[in-house]
């Protein structure tokens, strides 16, 4: 069981600064000498990024819909272990739903899963007595919400903020800190998102900087002690914290269960995806040794396999292309029959170019940058056998992306679905598509990959990677296509 001391970050939409509060309580608490944690609500792996470099530990991603309700206790519990406080990013309004649902998967919900307080960061710039009633509606719209407190951002003067302490006094909830107008405006900005969670994972002087100042503008403006106690005051989870042992034993079929003393190393992109992964594939029996796309120039010696999640920026075109001689060895991995898990733009690093830069040349396709963003969850069906899945499996993944793969698909597409045409590649052990998917939610993935890895080849499939149909022009989704 945990009994991490918890809050939940939260806000009425986006726009009113529950990333900046967020990231700047964890820096405050860490610069007084606390071991934090961060999370992040649904699947944005930029966030979680800025979380974790202002806690000075890998922040992680609480997704119900792609782990399912019943894990987001237990893997909670494992990633705050060691923990003196875990402060867990919502994501939108506090009842907006991650899927398009206004009634499920929001960070209402994961707060009431995590049985933890909320503070509402409110952008108060232009309210008064308004103020309280807003507060009250997002109270008393759910009953078992815990509505800790509330911060209050963009407040303009001394006169301002005693109005407003005044109005939600009222309604009895404590007002935890104030934000004068410009004072999140002084830290400075993030890095803009097209930079991916680059400028936080190699800890560029800009992010750097700029999260120190979150942390001194919040640690002076919010009341840590209050908020701590507050955290302190969340009860012990019943659900014991989430083994990646037990899942993988759990997952195997009876022959998996006894596995050769050899332990295969595997490549992992590690911070450009879920770290859930890499903790899988070591308890599945491979040795994981970390590579970074932009910086390494060639795979670590003896490697049988690579992983790159979906949080590779697809705007480092340029770097990636530049290193030519990591290109050729991903390019020799997958030609010898390796197993290859790419996701997201680990996709399109894959194909020959994306916008007239070369890539890797592993599969027979283009990408193009596309103006039109496509983000959304998709119920997806293993549509060829793979070193990852049979065929016919079912799983739930996500897709974020700016870029147009032609053809869609290859000859063996990795995944199909209802309501779009086949997507992805299977060709040897590469697996490759937009869909990103996060291996807790179905921890049989990593004891295939690492056998395909120990066998040396998975071979469903043969013939070179190509021959999809003619390019259909940008993806057939409009419903979540987003500018």
């Amino acid at each position: 069981m945990s009994a991490t001391p918890r809050v939940v970050v939260g806000a009425p939409a986006s726009g009113h600064g529950k990333t900046a509060v967020a990231i700047g309580l964890l820096a405050a608490y860490a610069a007084r000498g606390l071991t934090v944690t961060g999370f992040k609500t649904g699947p944005d792996h930029v966030d979680a990024a800025y979380l974790g470099l202002a806690a000075g530990r890998r922040a992680r991603n609480l997704d119900p819909r792609l782990v399912g309700a019943a894990r987001i206790g237990p893997l909670f519990g494992y990633g705050a272990r060691g923990a003196d406080l875990a402060v867990v990013e919502g994501t939108m309004g506090l009842y907006d739903g991650l899927s398009g649902r206004t009634d499920g998967e929001s960070t209402a919900q994961l707060a009431g899963l995590l049985r933890a307080p909320v503070v509402l960061v409110v952008d108060a710039g232009a309210m008064g007595q308004s103020v309280a009633a807003l507060v009250h509606g997002f109270r008393a719209y759910d009953e078992l919400l815990w509505l800790g407190g509330v911060v209050l951002n963009r407040v303009a003067s001394g006169r301002h903020e005693e109005l407003l302490r005044e109005a939600l006094d009222d309604i009895g909830v404590p007002v935890l800190g104030v934000l004068r107008r410009q004072d999140l405006a002084a830290a400075g900005a993030l890095p803009p998102r097209s930079a991916g969670v680059v400028p936080a994972l190699h800890r560029g002087l800009d992010a750097v900087r700029v999260v120190r100042r979150l942390g001194e503008v919040v640690g002076r403006s919010v009341d840590l002690d209050r908020v701590l106690a507050l955290a302190r005051s969340a009860p012990r989870l019943a659900a014991d914290p989430w083994s990646p042992a037990e899942a993988v034993a759990d997952s195997a079929s009876t022959g998996d269960l006894v596995r050769p003393a050899t332990r295969p190393a595997v490549a992992v992109a590690t911070g450009y995806g879920y770290a859930e992964t890499a903790d899988l594939l070591a308890a599945a029996g491979a040795e994981v040794v970390p590579v970074d796309p932009l910086r390494d120039e060639t795979l670590p010696a003896d490697v049988r396999g690579l992983v790159v999640g979906a949080g590779l920026p697809e705007s480092y075109a340029d770097e990636l292309s530049a290193n030519v001689r990591l290109r050729a060895a991903v390019a020799a991995l997958a030609g010898a029959g390796r197993p290859v898990a790419a996701e997201g733009a680990g996709l399109v690093w894959l194909c020959r170019e994306l916008d007239g830069h070369p890539m890797c040349g592993v599969l027979d396709a283009t990408a193009r940058t596309n103006d039109l963003g496509i983000v959304g969850y998709r119920e997806a069906t293993a549509a060829s056998t793979s070193a990852l899945l049979p065929a016919g499996t079912t799983v739930t993944g996500h897709k974020m992306h700016r870029t147009v793969v032609s053809p869609r698909a290859g000859v063996h597409p990795a995944w199909s679905w209802p309501s779009g045409q086949p997507e992805g590649y299977v060709w040897r052990g590469v697996h490759a598509s937009y869909l990103a998917l996060h291996w807790a939610g179905c921890p049989e993935i990593a004891s295939r990959f690492v056998s395909a890895a120990r066998a040396g080849s998975e071979a469903p499939t043969s013939g070179p990677p190509t021959s999809g149909p003619p390019d259909p022009g940008p993806p057939d989704e409009p419903a979540e296509q987003a500018a």
